[in-house]
């Protein structure tokens, strides 16, 4: 016997994202928007002299959430056009209003409308776990803003910086991406009521070549669903470049969270930085004593794929010819759900592994210990001439025994032994090699930098979405 089971469901809901980000690219939400768009359609012409009664009005409110799905799925089969099966359906439980209901519209005007609101609460859920990202990394930044490590530059060991520091580069990307978000909110445009080639013809034949009615209309619905911005004129649909901006701008969130989870993952390997690890964790089925950054390893995977949608919205808007085509259709239906739903995802694992990090001072002090002699090198070369000694000299000095400490760390695997052999050379017997090797010296202003940081961009994005943040996720695996 056959079962849902049997059937391939998206690892993107049952695995990643969050119930609200899935529940708004249910069909409830898409079907039961539609009919809103209808409604208030209705109500502007009313209120603008059209022969529509109240009660035809107050019969299509009653019916907004009772969808019947399967009478959709039969009309649509019939009709082979799902905003007609929808018409239909709706019809028979408003069959008062089904003279009028979808009067002078065309597919685009519940479609296209319906996606820009969706996008739109989309998007709102997005910056607000992006706020969210940001709060726990500047918590963090703020624990470790003076705890050196060693930087990195090409992998490889180079000045220190510290760990609070090195998350404010990861909150910066956040930060970026949170601005361009916001921008998209701000600008979204409504495509509003514009016809079957966005000439508004349909509605002026209704008004009878009323120019201002008709743009009163168009501006009743834009105003009824909260939108401040409509689109000036469009084609049959509203510009695809919108969904390619939309795109983006998730697509840049991607980025910048496999970047970050990147670093984890290399520090997890340094043993200096842990994701959170469950106590009944299993790192691996064969390596028991495995712990694998496996949260940050689902981030990297789902932020390849939103990377990789981000073209699609790109080469649809290249292949709208004139004033639409319907090649976009079942492209978006797939690459616009996926990008948020991915994206949610991301953003739901990144806070539960940003509430978790694990910080292994030791070892970064090991790993410190073993090349900061090096680094200190000029250091110690400054103090020992300040202290009578010659340059020239004591660089080839300083020279030979770096080399042969290099050597014992290199060829025979022990550890830096530079500080213990600039000890024993008289030419620097009176430098206070404590001092001058004391990591704290080494890292600048990075201590005040995370200070800053957080007062100019973390603190007024935690203002902005107080209300968002401390969001406890618990992932499904």
């Amino acid at each position: 016997m056959k079962n849902d089971k049997d059937l391939y469901s998206s690892p993107l809901v049952e695995r990643n994202a969050s119930r609200e980000m899935s529940e708004l690219f249910g069909p409830q939400k898409k079907f039961s928007t539609w009919r809103k768009l209808w409604l208030e359609l209705a109500k502007a012409q009313k209120k603008l002299g059209l022969n529509i009664t109240q009660t035809q009005i107050t019969q299509m409110a009653k019916h907004l959430e009772d969808i019947d799905f399967n009478k959709a799925a039969r009309y649509e089969t019939k009709f082979r056009h799902d905003v007609v099966a929808h018409i239909h359906t709706f019809a028979e439980v408003a069959p008062k209003a089904a003279p009028i209901i979808h009067l002078g519209a065309t597919s685009c005007f519940v479609a296209d409308n319906t996606d820009l609101i969706i996008m739109r609460q989309a998007l709102q859920l997005v910056s607000g776990k992006l706020a969210a990202c940001m709060d726990l990394l500047g918590k963090f930044a703020k624990k470790h803003r003076a705890l050196p490590a060693l930087g990195f530059t090409h992998y490889q060991p180079a000045q220190l910086t510290t760990v609070g520091k090195r998350a404010t580069l990861w909150c910066y990307d956040f930060a970026t991406d949170l601005d361009e978000i916001e921008h998209r909110l701000d600008t979204l445009a409504f495509r509003g009521v514009k016809g079957t080639t966005g000439t508004q013809a349909s509605f002026m034949e209704l008004f009878n070549g009323n120019n201002n009615k008709v743009k009163r209309l168009d501006s009743a619905l834009a105003k009824a669903f909260g939108f401040k911005n409509l689109s000036v004129v469009t084609g049959q649909t509203y510009s695809r470049k919108t969904d390619m901006l939309v795109t983006n701008a998730l697509a840049s969130i991607a980025q910048s969270a496999h970047k970050l989870c990147n670093d984890v993952r290399l520090l997890a390997n340094l043993k200096e930085l842990e994701e959170p690890f469950g106590k009944s964790q299993v790192g691996s089925s064969a390596m028991a004593y495995k712990r694998n950054p496996m949260r940050c390893e689902r981030v990297t995977a789902l932020s390849r794929f939103v990377l990789s949608l981000a073209t699609s919205p790109q080469m649809t808007a290249s292949e709208q010819w004139l004033e639409r085509t319907l090649d976009d259709s079942a492209n978006r239906r797939l690459v616009i759900p996926e990008a948020f739903l991915a994206v949610d995802g991301i953003l739901e694992i990144l806070i539960n592994v940003l509430g978790g990090l694990v910080v292994y001072p030791k070892v970064i002090a090991s790993h410190i210990a073993a090349e900061l002699p090096f680094m200190a090198t000029e250091n110690i070369l400054m103090a020992a001439v300040k202290l009578g000694g010659n340059r020239q000299a004591l660089h080839e000095k300083i020279r030979q025994h770096s080399h042969a400490a290099a050597a014992q760390v290199k060829t025979l695997g022990k550890p830096n032994d530079l500080l213990d052999r600039l000890k024993a050379d008289p030419a620097f017997k009176k430098v206070n090699l404590k001092t001058v090797v004391n990591p704290k010296n080494y890292i600048g202003r990075a201590p005040q930098q995370v200070d800053e940081f957080i007062k100019t961009v973390v603190a007024p994005v935690r203002r902005k979405y107080r209300k968002q943040l401390n969001r406890v996720v618990t992932l499904n695996v």
